[in-house]
């Protein structure tokens, strides 16, 4: 059983909270409401007193309670928080950090899954700010059940009722099975192209933005784990919470995951390293008029099949493989020449997907020769695709 805190704010669809509620408490979980003043207006928190069995939390300082510092301590218990309805003013105080009543400085103490349900007139929902919101938001893990049509408070037709109750809860249930899935274990992840210096100005690399690799570090945080994250050199900011190793070129990335493997449980090399480095980089910019017709260059020492070779002692190791062409044959290939337990394919050549991309579409080869194949997802979602993949082989070692 987990606690679930659940946030309810100023849309006429408040009255479905008390659902969401009671779906929760159905599956065994204890809730405890948080209400905006606003919203007191429209559900006095009796109500919510008497459907939870527990004091609703209105104010940041209450003199009713014995004093802590509340919103710190309650973050501390819960499992997974949910705001349904969730208004366009609450969303804006959270993609900006604003903590002016106790939901919104909740927010900035909650380290557990969190789950928005967006409610308010179609007008308001495709506003550009409130997407913009939304887009910052879903960046930083937070995910979202978005409204469905039909028809409004307001008397229009559209986009902007709460989503149905019980998909809420059902999602809700769904995070927070993962929530601690993989509690107590080290996972090594890294993303990201490495830089070849020819000299101070040019370098060799490939057109990996590093955000899978970023998405699936993200992922593994979620589920509770430990994470080391070596990226190579991207634009991305990490996520919150988990240790970042910057590296620059293929041999910094080899030293810094050959250090760390050992104590690692699960590796996802979702990197993509050049294969080829310059037997030496010049100190200062080689003039046009000295580069020579062709450049000489060495292969890279492959990581992947170097900690495929070692002994993993019940450790998982996962690879991917960026492709242009015969991708299952060419997946199929590297977990067995590299000794994997899970590859992810994708194919690169096609407009849209793989790299410098925000869509994926891959397919999945474990080590028994079984293979998935996802449709288009957001690389966020890929994400949790491959580590539900990768905790199903983690219950096969059992």
């Amino acid at each position: 059983m987990a606690k679930i805190a659940l946030g309810v704010t100023s849309s006429v669809s408040l009255y479905k909270a008390c659902e969401i509620l009671r779906g929760f408490q159905k599956a065994g979980h204890e809730v405890q409401v948080i209400e905006t003043r606003n919203a007191t207006a429209l559900v006095a928190p009796a109500l919510f007193d008497a459907l939870s069995g527990r004091r609703t939390i209105i104010e940041l300082f209450d003199d009713r309670q014995p004093w802590s510092v509340a919103h710190v301590a309650l973050a501390k218990e819960i499992g997974l928080f949910v705001v349904a309805p969730a208004t366009a003013n609450i969303l804006a105080k959270f993609a900006a950090g604003l903590a002016d009543d106790f939901l919104s400085t909740f927010y900035l103490a909650v380290r557990s899954p969190i789950l928005i349900a967006p409610a308010m007139n179609e007008a308001m929902w495709y506003h550009p700010q409130v997407q913009e919101n939304i887009r910052r938001l879903r960046e930083r893990g937070v995910q979202f059940v978005d409204p469905a049509g039909g028809f409004l408070a307001c008397g229009d037709e559209g986009l902007g009722r709460l989503a149905d109750p019980n998909l809420i809860v059902a999602r809700g249930l769904d995070l927070l099975s993962h929530g601690d899935s993989l509690r107590g274990k080290t996972v090594l992840v890294t993303a990201g192209p490495t830089h070849e210096a020819l000299d101070p100005v040019r370098y060799l690399s490939n057109r990996s933005s590093g955000r899978m690799g970023f998405e699936i570090a993200r992922e593994a945080r979620r589920r509770g784990a430990d994470v080391v994250l070596v990226a190579g050199p991207t634009a991305i900011d990490p996520p919150a919470g988990i240790e970042v190793v910057r590296v620059v070129t293929a041999a910094e990335m080899k030293k810094a995951v050959d250090a760390r493997f050992p104590s690692a449980d699960i590796t996802v090399m979702a990197a993509a390293v050049a294969d080829f480095t310059f037997p030496s980089a010049a100190a200062r910019k080689i003039k046009k008029s000295g580069l020579k017709a062709s450049l000489e260059v060495v292969p890279t020492a492959d990581i992947l099949k170097g900690l495929g070779g070692r002994k993993k002692d019940g450790r998982i190791l996962v690879g991917f493989a960026a492709e242009t062409h015969d991708l299952e044959e060419s997946a199929r290939a590297k977990v067995r020449d590299k000794n994997l337990d899970l590859v992810v394919a994708n194919d690169v050549s096609r407009d849209g997907v793989g790299f410098d991309a925000d869509l994926n579409q891959a397919v999945l080869i474990d080590r028994r020769g079984r293979v998935r194949s996802t449709d288009i997802l957001s690389k966020r979602a890929l994400a949790a695709v491959v580590w539900d993949a990768i905790e199903d082989l983690r219950e096969q070692k059992k």
